[in-house]
């Protein structure tokens, strides 16, 4: 039941109507600024690397890229949806009004101390950017406890599990811990979000796809889905103990197969006609291919930044984007049916993923123009996600319902 209010776009009923519609449900502002901020950072980090714009000297280049893409933007799109989805699944609300926008802020300044780091006291970046997850713990606490919603606590856990990440990386930056600590503790916080995917998708992947094709025999099967998220917690707890290692990397190739096995029933070969669907279904098989890839180069020559990009551009990229998209036209009371330029979008971001991780593999010598393609099409993704969902996110609801 709680389910299909989460992709009907129920609401809970709420006292007082915010003034705003972008603070009337956590969706709006964070969707809206994790979006603008993906658009506005890959450009930055190409300016990086291309020797135009210097970085500080808190992080290094490598750091401050890894850490806003998986720390920034992933984090930003986890709350907007856990905002969103914790007030559906306990029937009360999580945090609207002023109260949400200044959450929202806080997020942003989070952004910005990282991007002005050197510029900054010092402690204060660190301060600041690890302020944000413990205050969405506290929002999101409030309900699951008062609901008893003890399923739904694991949320709760992987946003800690995020928190301790960023605090190695803040304290490499202050000199307390060794370097490369911050490296690996950006490659745990990744693995943290590849599980919630793992997690979400299959809770609500083989349901969205057979309610909107009408294929009966779509389904999940509940012992594949509990293997798969055992195995990433495993492969999770492996890149903390003992990464770069050979049973790490077995660990990954397992997790990458069982992640296909278990969606052999999703229903994927029904969706190309639906882009709301197959753009999920996409960046799921970006996830698969991307363990399967850090298997691969135990063995064979194959580039790190490979496997993770295909795990980050792939399958974060186009995940994420995909469920702007459907939240957002759920929860505002739209009909779920992509607008061409969010359909472009979609193909945008598929062929940024091609150009970051399969040209690399075999033209190793285009690297920096692959890299520029993929940063432009990423770019291009984004951007036109905010021009069609800018309206649908500030704008009331279509139906006249709070939220």
């Amino acid at each position: 039941m709680q389910r299909s209010l989460l992709l009907q776009g129920e609401v809970s009923k709420q006292t007082r109507r915010p003034r705003w519609a972008l603070s009337a449900k956590g969706f709006r502002p964070f969707f809206l600024l994790a979006a603008v901020f993906a658009s506005a950072i890959v450009p930055l980090w190409i300016l990086v690397v291309a020797g135009v714009l210097q970085p500080g000297l808190y992080l290094d280049a490598t750091g401050w890229h890894a850490h806003e893409m998986v720390l920034g933007y992933a984090v930003g799109v986890i709350a907007g949806f856990l905002l969103t989805a914790v007030g559906n699944w306990t029937k009360r609300e999580t945090l609207v009004g002023l109260p949400l926008l200044a959450l929202s802020a806080l997020w942003v300044l989070g952004r910005a101390a990282m991007a002005f780091a050197g510029a900054l006291p010092r402690g204060v970046p660190a301060i600041v950017d690890l302020a944000f997850l413990p205050v969405l713990v506290v929002v999101l606490a409030r309900p699951l406890v008062a609901a008893r919603n003890w399923r739904n606590f694991v949320m709760l856990g992987v946003l800690g599990a995020l928190f301790a990440a960023n605090m190695v990386v803040h304290l490499e930056a202050l000199g307390v811990m060794a370097i490369g600590a911050a490296r690996r503790a950006c490659l745990v916080a990744l693995d943290v979000v590849i599980l919630v995917i793992l997690v979400i998708a299959g809770r609500v992947f083989p349901m969205f796809t057979r309610n909107a094709i009408s294929v009966t025999s779509i389904r999940s099967i509940p012992s594949l889905d509990v293997l798969t998220v055992a195995g990433m917690a495993a492969l999770t707890l492996l890149d903390v103990l003992v990464p770069e290692r050979a049973v790490t990397a077995a660990t990954a190739g397992a997790v990458g197969a069982l992640s296909i096995v278990r969606a052999a029933h999703w229903g994927s070969r029904h969706t190309a006609r639906h882009p709301l669907l197959w753009i999920l279904h996409a960046g799921y098989a970006w996830l698969a291919l991307g363990l399967l890839l850090r298997a691969l180069g135990r063995l064979v020559p194959i580039p790190g930044s490979v496997a993770t990009h295909a795990l980050t551009v792939g399958a974060i990229g186009s995940i994420s984007l995909g469920m702007m998209a459907r939240v957002a036209l759920g929860h505002t009371g739209r009909a779920l049916v992509a607008s061409k330029p969010v359909v472009w979008a979609f193909g945008a971001i598929t062929m940024a993923a091609f150009a970051r991780v399969v040209v690399p593999m075999f033209a190793p010598g285009w690297y920096f123009g692959t890299l520029v393609a993929a940063a432009a099409l990423w770019t291009l993704a984004f951007l036109l996600y905010v021009v069609a969902y800018f309206p649908i996110l500030v704008m009331p609801r279509v139906d006249g319902k709070p939220g």
